[in-house]
């Protein structure tokens, strides 16, 4: 059996070994017949806190790790981009 595999954009890594992640869904409208987006947040485990915001990846489910935690993040697909000033090395997103 697979599990349960969703793909989405890490909106928050405020808590520690946990990022909130927001996955869209989109479907036709079945009478106005008009692409609608719809979102919903899940909270997944990062157990090294390898996550950064803006980072899409693929969550996976699993065995509830809390009240409101069932997943964990399976891979970071796609790092956000950052950029580094060359006078001061500060990294900016």
């Amino acid at each position: 059996m697979t599990r349960q595999n969703f793909i989405g954009m890490v909106i928050s890594t405020a808590m520690q070994k946990t990022v909130k992640v927001r996955v869209q869904r989109h479907f036709m409208h079945p009478k106005i017949q008009k692409n609608i987006t719809r979102h919903k947040n899940f909270l997944a485990h990062d157990e090294n806190q390898l996550c950064s915001l803006g980072d899409i990846v693929r969550i996976e489910a699993c065995r509830p790790l809390s009240k409101m935690k069932s997943f964990i993040v399976a891979e970071i697909m796609s790092p956000a981009k950052t950029w580094v000033d060359p006078e001061t090395k500060e990294v900016k997103r």
